[in-house]
């Protein structure tokens, strides 16, 4: 007779460890001594020092001067998961990959962290020894080389040495394992203090919080925070390098989209051929792209962030396209064009392209050593406002309509003007507003100028003829000493330049 086992009695497995069921993975002692035998000496090593390395060491020391005597944790992050016990391909924290110069995929779980030392004794005489704690490759008579899907050699290739990330990165290593100590040396009430960048990695937050105690602990991890988005607002001559390439990747990418349209045309969602023809680029050329990219055709480009991607694209409108390339250092592109489908804009859409146009010049002219950085919006909201009074959409004048209590032109268009871009697209995000909003623009400041029209579908407040189009026009701008340089200038802007390049490239 069978035993009769209740819900009570049933033994169960702890759902942790039911993701091993699946892999049928042999564990005898006869397989771990075979599988851990046999294996050739490793390549000798060829990394050398990388080219970020001397400027990652004037930013950490910018860093240092900043908060003397504290101890600064900066984690490049863990895996997210992307569905049971799937995830994501990794990404550094931003933070992290700029204090560091590592990007791509590496390193998953390690931590930067800047000690305080006595003045003078720390990297390049200053106040803090930087050290990066990561875990090593691991020895292949280990479990981990042939049983860890997440960092076992056998699963996802080798892990660089500890000796290799030195060299590469100019930083000292040490193992992940001695974190916890050395987090916790010297620190009490009258001790060292500890700072955390928060929402970089759930497990070192928890970590420093378990060796501090102090109710201004969260206060002082947002100011690191805060300054660390600030230390990136001017970007070095590596930073601006990186950009130059990721622009020019980027304009690549829109190249290849143009060629794209007669198979969008074709296609019952034209607007994922697009999308899958730009991403597909920035993998074979860089890391990924920067942020969702938005393939916007017809009415969809009203929408300022359509990510969905999944319309028809028609020939005789336009199809919005914002898009970059994130290159393997990180940074990205932000760049949009606005394109007739079928490669000739029509006497509307050229008008109303023109209007966004000329706001997007504006804020150029705006955009120089001196100014502030609100200047480029309010250049270009001028030149909007006034174009708007001209058709006659303004309940007001245009001058009345600028008046911060009224605002009647932001209808048709919400969103800013610009903002700054480097290692996220949305670069220095957390800059305090008296640096970033109300910032004096100085040589090296990376930023955007995209202004746009976006007359919906169901708006009637605006002629037929205007229903339904969509216009953005996005360009990366580089601060200089003497005006500015819009590094996406290679992509053309004129219609008349975008009609002939579209010709060009489709053969016509």
């Amino acid at each position: 007779m069978s035993e009769d086992l209740t819900p009570e009695t049933t033994p169960t497995q702890p759902l942790a460890d039911r993701g091993s069921n699946r892999s049928q993975r042999p564990s005898s002692a006869e397989f771990v001594r075979f599988i851990t035998s046999g294996w050739g000496p490793r390549p000798a090593s060829t990394v050398a020092r990388g080219a970020a390395a001397d400027h990652t060491a004037a930013r950490r020391s910018a860093l240092s001067a900043e908060f003397p005597g504290e101890r600064l944790v900066l984690p490049a992050g863990t895996y997210k998961p992307r569905s049971n016990d799937t995830d994501y391909r990794f990404r550094p924290h931003s933070a992290f990959a700029h204090l560091t110069g590592l990007g791509s995929e590496q390193e998953p779980d390690a931590v930067l962290v800047l000690h305080p030392v006595e003045d003078g004794t720390g990297d390049d005489g200053g106040g803090h020894r930087a050290v990066l704690y990561m875990r090593p490759l691991a020895g292949r008579d280990t479990e981990e080389f042939f049983s860890d899907s997440r960092s076992g050699e056998f699963w996802v290739g080798a892990r660089p040495t500890l000796e290799d990330v030195e060299t590469l990165t100019g930083i000292r290593t040490a193992h992940l394992d001695d974190l916890r100590d050395a987090l916790a040396k010297d620190v009490g009430a009258d001790g060292v203090q500890v700072r955390v960048v928060p929402d970089a990695d759930e497990a070192i937050e928890e970590l420093v919080e378990e060796i501090r105690s102090t109710e201004a602990a969260g206060q002082r991890d947002e100011r690191l925070a805060e300054a660390l988005s600030e230390l990136r607002l001017v970007k070095d001559a590596h930073e601006i390098e990186q950009m130059r390439l990721a622009v020019d990747t980027t304009i690549e990418g829109f190249e290849k989209i143009v060629r794209a349209l007669p198979d969008a045309v074709a296609h019952r969602r034209g607007e994922r051929v697009i999308e899958g023809t730009f991403v597909g680029h920035a993998r074979q050329e860089g890391n990924a792209v920067g942020y969702e990219t938005i393939a916007a055709a017809g009415d969809h480009a009203t929408t300022l962030h359509w990510i969905d991607n999944d319309g028809r694209v028609t020939p005789g409108e336009l199809v919005l396209i914002d898009a970059g390339v994130e290159v393997d250092s990180l940074y990205t592109a932000d760049v949009t064009r606005t394109l007739p489908v079928d490669g000739t804009f029509t006497e509307v859409q050229r008008r109303i392209y023109q209007a966004v146009l000329d706001a997007a010049d504006a804020g150029f002219v705006a955009a120089v050593p001196g100014a502030r950085f609100r200047d480029v919006h309010e250049a270009a909201m001028t030149v909007i406002a006034a174009r708007l009074e001209e058709w006659g959409l303004l309940p007001v004048t245009a001058e009345e309509a600028l008046l911060p209590e009224n605002q009647h032109h932001r209808r048709w268009m919400v969103h800013g003007t610009s903002h700054h871009l480097g290692l996220d697209v949305h670069d220095c995000a957390v800059a305090r507003a008296e640096l970033y909003l109300d910032g004096v623009l100085e040589p090296g400041m990376v930023f955007t100028i995209e202004p746009g029209l976006y007359f919906k579908s169901d708006d009637l407040l605006v002629p037929q003829e205007y229903r339904g189009i969509g216009v953005r026009i996005e360009d990366d701008v580089l601060i200089t000493a003497d005006g500015n340089e819009n590094l996406s200038a290679a992509l053309p802007r004129e219609p008349d330049a975008i009609e002939a390049w579209m010709a060009g490239l489709l053969g016509r």
